[in-house]
């Protein structure tokens, strides 16, 4: 037993070096450029119809190696509840893309080259996630070619350093996830990245922080096409009231004193001291996509657990009309969550991680919290 608690001591001294080393790498960067406390929180720009069409045309880009559930599955949810635009989910080739951090395959409407046949003129508003492969040719070059058409670009977290890497960024101002501010202040000095926005604008320009940024970035979306009225009426499905850009993205970086438990209990010590677990989610057809997107994405982020939708059969389409192939999990789940709603509920990410809270302790809800860039609501 002494050797034991020795050991787990010497984790969580490693555990905090590590934390802490990365705070401390990330404070002694170049500075990033901020905005005043008091800067007006910005707006998108009104839609623009260029091409007389009867609605805006959408497209949520994903690379079929990888992109990130949430950031990609909360834009085209949000702007498909709004019904304000012909919403397309796109992989940049064909075939199925990747949703991590889960074991879901999305199966887009299209490829980037079916869109670009039906809509040579362009996009209206691009969507970009994150992705794994952020230096994919085919995916910068497909997005420096919409953003040159006019199509205006909204990066979701650090699907701004794929922008970035396009190159359309240059000379402007955005943002993206608090994690990787190192990473482009070294790989992008020549854009101008600002801290404590949930959204920055930069003319056609869009740019937004960690995970959790997308919702209030997708209303702010629906705004600026269908008005403020519109988009009220979407929030009001989430519990939303502001979906500004006034964020303080500096309270997720790790402190003592503060939240250095839920990160290294998160990130370091489940992953050494808890097996991983498979966690089934019940899911049907007609399943609510943010819903979907965020129990499956929170709960593979715990460091303790991985998420497998468990679909009647081996695929099943959402509310919004997604199809997402389902692979089994190789034994039967050690757990089983409640299945999931096919309507929208109020404080989604909340919702889930009380239920993280209640498997695996506040500690992990928190520290998928912050991976969110999302400050919970205590209950």
């Amino acid at each position: 037993m002494p050797v034991l608690k020795t050991g787990a001591v010497l984790c969580l001294l490693l555990s905090t070096f590590l934390v802490l080393a990365h705070a401390r790498g990330r404070n002694e960067a170049a500075p990033a450029a901020r905005l005043d406390s008091g800067a007006v929180p910005q707006q998108l720009p009104p839609y623009q119809n260029r091409f007389g069409r009867e609605r805006p045309v959408v497209a949520v880009i994903g690379e079929n190696g990888g992109t990130e559930m949430t950031d990609f599955i909360i834009p085209y949810s949000i702007l498909s509840d709004a019904d304000v635009a012909e919403v397309h989910a796109l992989g940049i080739r064909p075939g199925p893309v990747i949703m991590r951090p889960t074991t879901l395959q999305l199966m887009p409407s299209a490829s980037a080259a079916d869109f670009d046949t039906r809509y040579p003129e362009g996009a209206d508003y691009v969507i970009v996630p994150a992705v794994v492969q952020r230096r994919d040719p085919a995916l910068l070059a497909w997005i420096a070619a919409q953003g040159h058409k006019g199509a205006t670009i909204v990066s979701i977290c650090d699907g701004g350093l794929v922008v970035a890497q396009s190159g359309l960024l240059k000379g402007r101002r955005a943002t993206a996830h608090w994690f990787t501010e190192d990473i482009r202040q070294t790989e992008y000095p020549d854009t101008q990245w600002l801290k404590n926005q949930r959204y920055v604008v930069d003319g056609s320009l869009v740019s937004s922080a960690g995970i959790s940024a997308a919702l209030p970035t997708s209303i702010a979306l629906v705004e600026a096409i269908a008005g403020t009225e519109r988009a009220r009426r979407v929030a009001s499905r989430y519990g939303i009231s502001d979906w500004s850009a006034r964020h303080n993205s500096e309270m997720f970086i790790p402190r003592f004193g503060v939240n250095l438990r839920a990160y290294a209990a998160t990130f370091y010590l489940n992953g050494w001291f808890h097996r991983n677990e498979a966690v089934g989610v019940p899911v049907d057809s007609g399943v609510d996509d943010v819903a979907l997107a965020l129990t499956m994405d929170a709960f593979s982020r715990t460091g303790r657990s991985q998420a497998y939708a468990l679909a009647p059969g081996t695929s099943f389409r959402t509310r919004n009309g997604l199809t997402f192939a389902a692979p089994k999990p190789a034994s039967p789940p050690q757990r089983l969550l409640p299945a999931v709603p096919d309507a929208p509920a109020e404080d989604p990410f909340d919702s889930v991680l009380d239920r993280i809270e209640t498997a695996y302790g506040s500690a992990t809800a928190d520290g998928v919290a912050y991976a969110f860039e999302y400050a919970r609501k205590r209950r």
